[in-house]
């Protein structure tokens, strides 16, 4: 089978296999041995959070989303770029970290010409979720029987999840002594080689919808011997250089909030503890404006601009053929971008979770005006593709993009979501997260 061949299959899988592959059953036993009872709180309220079936994606567009992974890392490498970038950012930006920061989401669309970069997120979630989801499927057919044992055979996420965290805090420890050796901070007792005790952190936890989620890492950090808590930002104090949670001290945050800045007066404990390494925050501000300012994308689609700061060839060219092109909101170009609002989608430089965010022709003068005055960028439309389910016993088409969880330039997992309406959501029957299974692609020898 060539490139071309696994493509075509994939794109006829995700229209024609219409068949359940999901194991409820399967589902609620990998959940239950998280803790008895834990099935019903993930689905209570969530009746979209999973879907029933599978997205194919082929072996060729797995590589080219890699590659440009890839490629954006050599370009947020340049001193140029980061330059560029931090010009804009937040003052808790241009705080030094040596963690790169956990889970950059590259969502993509698939469109004519592949895979195409919609966006750059740095606390994306569902990762673990979606890795107890892959394993609850099942052959539903001879093709994704095929497809099955390889794709889900290979070192687990769990695995992968958790050396992340590992490897965050060897490099945060590191810097750390390395500073207290030179005598360029205070005097610490030294770090180990794991965190002690994380504090996953997020505004009012139980409130939140992916809170499930940051159940099932408290139980991966303390099946790995490290403690856990889940708590408001405002649970957390400063005493001693340290930062803590009650009478437990806290070596690591995993930050799961949307303020990026750590801006809100809610959150002036944890900006603190960032701005002086009481603790490792992770995600934090400046891995945000490396990556997840949608205004970067702006720089990323500008060959003259890469150019200019000594991007290779080979590099220009993946990002101009992955990376919709991209440009400022400026309200001296009203007319022009009103002329073309059809072809564009908007979204606010900081925003998240397509809050905020308009496809252009669906935008009303009223909506115009409000993206003109604030600060957004418009990107080249490129809709998603389509995954046809059975919903009610009818066929339903469904839009899908693709998230890859990232780290420090590895792609840990792919998954997929499943919607319909104007963005991505979680209130669509039939839709939700979805594993991805890889079409390969098998070149015949010449």
């Amino acid at each position: 089978m060539s490139d071309h061949d696994s493509i075509e299959l994939a794109d006829r899988l995700n229209a024609g296999c219409q068949c359940v592959s999901l194991d409820r059953a399967g589902l609620e036993a990998e959940l239950e041995r998280v803790s008895p009872g834990f099935h019903a709180e993930v689905m209570a309220g969530r009746p979209h959070l999973f879907s029933d079936s599978v997205a194919f994606v082929s072996a060729e567009h797995v590589q080219r989303m890699a590659r440009l992974v890839a490629a954006v890392e050599r370009v947020v490498a340049l001193p140029a770029y980061r330059a560029h970038v931090l010009a804009w950012a937040p003052e808790s930006a241009r705080h030094r970290c040596a963690a790169p920061g956990v889970f950059l989401g590259y969502d993509f669309h698939l469109g004519a010409s592949g895979p195409q970069l919609i966006e750059i997120n740095t606390n994306a979630g569902g990762g673990l979720l979606n890795a107890l989801l892959a394993r609850a499927q099942k052959a539903c057919c001879d093709d994704v029987e095929a497809l099955l044992p390889g794709d889900l055979g290979s070192e687990t996420p769990e695995h992968l999840f958790l050396e992340m965290f590992r490897a965050e805090w060897r490099a945060f420890a590191a810097a750390v002594a390395t500073r207290v050796g030179a005598g360029n901070t205070a005097q610490r007792a030294p770090l180990g080689d794991v965190p002690t005790r994380i504090a996953i952190v997020d505004e009012a936890p139980l409130t939140q919808y992916l809170y499930p989620e940051f159940v099932l890492f408290q139980r991966l950090f303390e099946h790995a011997g490290i403690a856990a808590v889940i708590c408001d930002p405002q649970e957390l104090a400063l005493r001693d250089g340290a930062l803590w949670h009650g009478s437990e001290r806290i070596d690591l945050v995993y930050n799961r909030l949307t303020d990026f800045a750590l801006d809100a007066p809610a959150n002036a404990v944890l900006r603190e503890a960032w701005l002086t390494d009481a603790a490792l925050i992770t995600p934090h501000p400046r891995a945000h404006a490396l990556y997840a300012d949608k205004r970067n994308l702006v720089a990323l689609s500008d060959d003259a601009l890469l150019a200019d700061w000594g991007v290779d060839a080979e590099t220009r060219a993946t990002l101009a053929n992955k990376i919709p092109h991209t440009e400022l909101v400026m309200p001296e170009h009203a007319d022009d971008l009103w002329a073309r609002r059809k072809q564009l989608f908007f979204k606010p430089a900081a925003g998240y979770g397509s809050k905020a965010a308009y496809r252009g022709d669906k935008v009303t003068k009223r909506v115009f005006e409000e993206i003109m005055a604030g600060s957004y960028i418009a990107q080249a439309l490129v809709p998603p593709s389509s995954r046809t389910l059975q919903v009610d016993a009818a066929p339903v088409e469904l839009k899908l993009d693709l998230r890859n969880y990232v780290h420090a330039g590895h792609v840990q997992l792919i998954a997929a979501r499943l919607w319909q309406g104007q963005t991505t959501n979680f209130r669509t029957p039939g839709g939700g997260f979805a594993p991805v299974l890889t079409v390969p692609s098998l070149q015949v020898p010449s």
